[in-house]
């Protein structure tokens, strides 16, 4: 890429492709397309291949998707399978029939196996079942992986399918019905400590730019404290002051890994510029041909070498993890929540482990920067820097 390449950017407004967007703009690039939902449906496809056709973009990143967390994922299986396959077939596609000279397709880390080892080898990818409440949107995601490297053995396209790790940052979707994790947790906190305090006017604030269903700051303080409760910020005894707990999904016990998402973006926008298919396939190659010599003493690298291209994908993460017990006392922290927590072990709590192991991506040249704690922090400041803003 120059910097005067046409780069669209497909889901540029939300945590992945604002991320990128930012990074894109960081680096010089003056050239990019971005599309609101309004302005082009990517479930269409003949809008997709019509935007393709006006637009001719050299290069295309992929980050739109239809995302939520566990309870999102499990709710609605339907949405997530269909919505994300139309999105791929139709971005995928139109990309391959206008010569786009690179594209850049974001999955996730849920594509491997409930019970694959750890940590999570690219080459674990379809070796046993999926984590049930979440197949469906992994599902598609492997799809998508699958069609570009399809179309790069049968066509010659330079497709790149990149699997970030949890992520989180600045744009994160702090809806407590679909939202992962950590921004959930972050806002329930948040929320907890204005009522601790009695902090109406910040809790008004926060209602009003992101309202809970039909609930917003000038709802009535019962009104609040009942959607609160829905997603569980509880009060001491149905009282609105001091003694507040909130309820976190699971026992806490599972170890998840987080990466700030312009870290991604950075990683991402290092791949476009450096690294082509071919490269991937060459350090896949030798990457199986040491581990099968590793394996076999005996055997020679020409019998260790393979004609199968597949696993060409590049997971992109820290390597490091942190219970989610860990996580929501480091949150509480850093927010200055006093109340308790509450684990609620009715729930359920996903996969126990989702440890990527980045080795491909270190050989290929990068390497993650920011740290958990410092990550979290300034999660926070943006998102009081938000409130302020309303």
């Amino acid at each position: 890429m120059n910097k005067n390449s046409k780069i669209y950017v497909a889901g540029h407004l939300g945590l992945v492709g604002s991320a990128l967007w930012k990074t894109l703009q960081s680096k010089g690039y003056i050239n990019l397309i971005g599309k609101t939902i309004n302005e082009l449906d990517l479930m269409d496809t003949k809008a997709v291949n019509q935007f393709f056709e006006a637009e001719k973009p050299g290069y295309v990143i992929l980050a739109a998707a239809k995302v939520g967390g566990i309870v999102a994922n499990n709710t609605y299986r339907g949405q997530f399978i269909y919505e994300n396959l139309m999105i791929q077939n139709n971005v995928i596609h139109a990309a391959y029939l206008n010569k786009v000279k690179k594209l850049l397709f974001l999955g996730s880390t849920c594509i491997y196996p409930r019970d694959a080892p750890q940590p999570m080898k690219e080459g674990y990818l379809l070796t046993s079942p999926l984590e049930y409440t979440n197949e469906p949107y992994a599902i598609a995601k492997i799809a998508g992986i699958k069609l570009c490297e399809s179309y790069n053995i049968q066509y010659g396209t330079n497709f790149i399918s990149v699997m970030p790790t949890n992520l989180y940052g600045p744009n994160d979707n702090f809806n407590l019905e679909t939202s992962h994790v950590l921004p959930a947790m972050l806002r329930k906190m948040y929320l907890g400590k204005c009522l601790e305090e009695n902090n109406w006017d910040a809790l008004h604030e926060d209602l009003n730019r992101r309202p809970i269903e039909d609930i917003n700051g000038n709802s009535a303080p019962e009104d609040i404290l009942q959607k609160l409760q829905k997603y569980g910020i509880f009060p001491p005894s149905g009282g609105i002051e001091g003694g507040y707990s909130v309820e976190i999904w699971g026992s806490g016990a599972p170890m998840r890994e987080f990466l700030w998402s312009e870290e991604m973006a950075d990683a991402c926008v290092f791949i476009m510029e450096n690294i082509d298919f071919q490269h991937v396939i060459a350090n896949e190659v030798k990457q199986s041909v040491r581990e099968k010599i590793a394996s076999f003493p005996t055997l020679s690298r020409n019998d260790a070498l393979t004609k199968e291209t597949r696993n060409t994908h590049i997971n992109i993460g820290t390597g490091k993890e942190i219970s989610i017990q860990a996580l929501a006392e480091l949150i509480k922290e850093t927010i200055g929540f006093k109340g308790s927590l509450v684990f609620n072990t009715s729930k359920p709590d996903g996969t126990m482990r989702k440890l990527t192991d980045v080795s491909k991506l270190h050989s290929l040249g990068w390497h993650h920067k920011i740290e958990i704690e410092y990550g979290i922090q300034k999660m926070y400041n943006w998102y009081l820097n938000q409130q302020i803003l309303v």
